[in-house]
């Protein structure tokens, strides 16, 4: 970095233009999910297609994360914060082009997880910008844009009623050629960033055989996969479960997303305080908590929207720590790769979870099978980090 605490001067601006550029494409990542509803009464579909429906777009999103981590390493930032953008104009028009298709919403929504890939980008352009004892900051500031989910849960369903389904995709799409142009402007990468020429292929291995790779996929998988899969499935789930109209749970949803959004930057600021491994811990088991009481079915809004509030708060903790947690594992040189394999897991982890929910509340009519698996999963985990972090380490060049 040049100096070991200092914030290089255009830190701030590159953060911000990151941030946004994440959360639009996040906003473009969950299109489908608030318009479920929609999409399940006008294509008749069951509990099984409309959850698959909903995941479709996380599958690529997770997946494609690492090559846009290899590719981050390779070309930077700020190309690959621009080609995002761009590249995700096409599947958001295909979509508003395929409402009245289950099969063609299957797959332009799977080409819709391209914009998810934005996350791997960002992480390994901020932490650049920022000194290792700030990165945890950086991280979780960045990890925000995630409020993109919100901004869909809550505006999408409105855009629709009021504009219509077309309009509201061709002005996404507008909206990620702004946001395209204004990365290519006015995004930099750090003074000090290097391309990495090493062909990806060696490179992805050489990511691979590192230990921490995996065990903080494991962490991600759990604290940001159970984000995504709530950001969403709840709106299905709330319409199923508590009978609510599509946009009182698209409103929820975002509350909860907002939550969790608010979260993350703190879990990465608190992290640099009192280190990454406790606010992880506290995620965990937090949630776990969480999920056993949601699993009662208790009444909406007192205790159930108190616990889904406080399920996105630890959630949010939880993500804004695991990168904390890279960024203090994984020498810089590494981690668009590192990114790329933990974002993918943590997308992943955010796939299953609507499959096994809808697969669940089809076969018994309710969800407390699917949440109690989700808090042995957390609590399983929390007792792993807890073993497996609870020396300091370094990362071991592969």
């Amino acid at each position: 970095m040049g100096s070991t605490d200092t914030v290089q001067r255009g830190a701030g601006r590159n953060l911000a233009l990151a941030t946004a550029a994440f959360a639009l494409t996040f906003w473009a990542w969950n299109l489908i999910g608030p318009l479920s509803k929609t999409y399940a009464d006008d294509l008749s579909l069951n509990p099984t297609q409309t959850s698959v429906l909903v995941a479709f777009p996380v599958l690529v999103g997770a997946v494609g994360r690492i090559p846009a981590g290899i590719l981050t390493d390779r070309f930077g930032g700020r190309v690959m914060l621009t080609a995002a953008c761009f590249v995700s104009i096409v599947p958001v028009l295909l979509v508003g082009l395929s409402g009245g298709s289950y099969p063609a919403l299957l797959a332009s929504g799977f080409l819709l997880g391209l914009a998810g890939t934005s996350f791997a980008v960002g992480i390994p352009f901020v932490n650049a910008w920022y000194p290792p004892a700030r990165r945890g900051f950086a991280t979780g500031v960045f990890g925000a844009g995630m409020g993109g989910t919100a901004l869909s849960a809550f505006l999408t369903p409105r855009l629709v009623d009021g504009m219509g389904l077309l309009p509201t995709h061709l002005l996404m799409c507008a909206a990620l050629a702004v946001m395209g142009f204004v990365c290519w402007s006015f995004a930099r990468d750090a003074p000090q960033w290097e391309a990495n020429a090493e062909p990806a292929l060696p490179r992805l291995k050489g990511v691979m055989k590192l230990k921490v790779t995996w065990q903080m996929s494991l962490l991600y998988a759990v604290a940001f996969g159970g984000f995504v899969a709530f950001s969403t499935y709840l709106p299905t789930m709330l319409v199923t479960a508590y009978d609510l109209a599509q946009t009182d749970a698209g409103l929820r949803t975002a509350g909860f997303s907002l939550a969790a959004v608010v979260a993350r930057p703190a879990g990465g600021i608190l992290s640099d305080r009192v280190g990454p491994l406790k606010i992880c811990l506290t995620s965990f088991f937090g949630a776990a908590i969480m999920a056993v009481l949601l699993s009662f079915e208790p009444p909406l809004e007192v205790p159930a929207g108190t616990c889904f509030v406080l399920m996105a708060l630890f959630l949010g903790l939880g993500t804004g720590g695991v990168f904390a947690l890279v960024a203090e594992k994984v020498e810089p040189a590494r981690v668009g790769g590192v990114t790329g394999i933990v974002g993918a897991a943590g997308g992943l982890g955010g796939y299953f979870p609507p499959l096994v929910m809808g697969a669940v509340y089809q076969t018994r009519g309710d969800y407390s099978i699917a949440l109690l698996l989700l808090a042995l999963t957390a609590l399983l985990v929390g007792v792993f980090a807890l073993r497996a972090f609870r020396r300091p380490r370094t990362a071991v060049p592969a």
